[in-house]
């Protein structure tokens, strides 16, 4: 079950992406357009608060608001993204497949990995060594990381895409 503290409103949805022929021939952009419509698509199903569902329209009426240009297009499609799955992981805990995974294998090489590989240069007094470091990092990273996916999973917590 959902918080009880947040209700649905009855009144009002999460937008539409407009269509868009023009950017055909972008097949990058093409993707994460697309990854982005289904995105929203996975939010629907979901219990929003009318706060996040009003923030969500804003930034969708902004890019369907973009002319042909695909410059500005690209940007403002991932900037808007991220700036939505930062929303609902802040506001409702809710995260894509693989969202803790990916952000802490960076943790992880920068916050152990580092410091790891820099105590091993030192103390063998050979600093080539600070590269030994960035695979454990990342290893802690990734298990701390999906442990943290399972669990969202487990609670419910977690939409049914990941984004690349």
């Amino acid at each position: 079950m959902g918080n009880p503290r947040i209700k649905k409103s009855n009144t009002m949805n999460i937008i539409e992406l407009k269509e868009r022929q023009d950017i055909s021939e972008n097949i990058k952009l093409c993707r994460k357009y697309a990854q982005l419509g289904n995105f929203l698509k996975e939010l629907k199903k979901k219990e929003l608060p009318l706060t996040v569902i009003e923030s969500v329209n804003n930034d969708i009426e902004a890019i369907n608001g973009i002319p042909r240009t695909e410059f500005d297009l690209t940007i403002s499609v991932t900037q808007t993204q991220r700036k939505i799955i930062k929303l609902v992981e802040k506001e409702l805990k809710i995260v894509p497949k693989n969202y803790y995974r990916n952000l802490w294998t960076t943790l992880g090489m920068s916050v152990f990995g580092l410091p790891i590989g820099a105590a091993l240069g030192l103390s063998f007094g050979n600093m080539g060594l600070i590269g030994i470091g960035f695979p454990l990092g990342m290893s802690v990273g990734i298990a701390v990381g999906s442990q943290m996916d399972k669990k969202a999973f487990e609670e419910g917590r977690q939409l049914d895409i990941e984004i690349k």
